[in-house]
């Protein structure tokens, strides 16, 4: 199927785009701009776009993104450290920010012929973020066919949604993800900080892949402390 897929600049999409595009059904990289304090993702969905050789649609999200308050990716509050199973890291939700996403590149896709939009919510999102949960994805298909119906049949591709992000590091590796060149740290920084729940993330699913992790961190042992104080409670 032609598919479209929604494509921050992270490990999770961009390893995903790789995927579908060694698949030969890659059509485009979409892209929001919400106001996102770690907006230095985009470049590397830019990146990855010109890599695969697909358009790059960037949607300027930034007046919505402001209405949406209460996040510490968006407003001034600081991006807590730790594991992400941790009770703090909810103050990262953007509410609805996938399904505001998810509909618009459902749009997107229909406009341009595409029949399905990838997006690479997994496993390890479910506890902290609604929108990832399969629950949410499946009632959002059902939802745009409706939408659509009679326009176009598009459906929603969520491979990695009973995975884990160590199962992506390990699919993304085996179809030539250039790691280095994707960013998941939250605070924006000139390198990834090491201590944030995404950035451990991240350095926990290398290492469960049994993958080298080629990120560069301010703090590169902090995961470890982090995974071992979540497993002893």
């Amino acid at each position: 199927m032609k598919t479209l897929v929604i494509c921050s600049g992270g490990l999770d999409s961009v390893s995903l785009a790789h995927i579908v595009a060694a698949e030969g059904n890659l059509t485009r990289l979409v892209s929001f701009d919400y106001g996102q304090r770690h907006r230095k993702e985009l470049d590397y969905a830019a990146a990855a776009a010109r890599r695969l050789g697909v358009p790059h649609h960037l949607i300027d999200m930034r007046p919505i993104g402001a209405a949406l308050t209460g996040s510490a990716l968006t407003d001034d509050i600081d991006v807590p450290d730790g594991h992400y199973a941790e009770e703090t890291m909810r103050i990262t939700v953007v509410p609805n920010r996938n399904a505001i996403m998810l509909a618009i590149g459902f749009g997107v896709a229909a406009a341009n012929g595409d029949e399905a939009v990838a997006t690479a919510v997994h496993g390890g999102d479910h506890f902290i973020y609604p929108d990832c949960r399969p629950a949410f994805t499946e009632a959002f298909d059902a939802m745009q066919r409706m939408a659509l119906d009679g326009y176009a049949d598009v459906r929603l591709e969520t491979p990695f949604v009973h995975r884990s992000k160590a199962d992506i590091v390990a699919e993304g590796a085996k179809h030539g993800t250039p790691f280095a060149e994707t960013w998941s740290c939250y605070k924006g920084g000139e390198v990834h900080c090491g201590r944030c729940g995404t950035c451990v993330e991240r350095r926990e699913a290398f290492h469960l892949a049994g993958v080298a992790d080629p990120t560069a961190y301010a703090d590169p042992d902090f995961w470890a402390k982090a995974v071992a104080e979540k497993e002893a409670r």
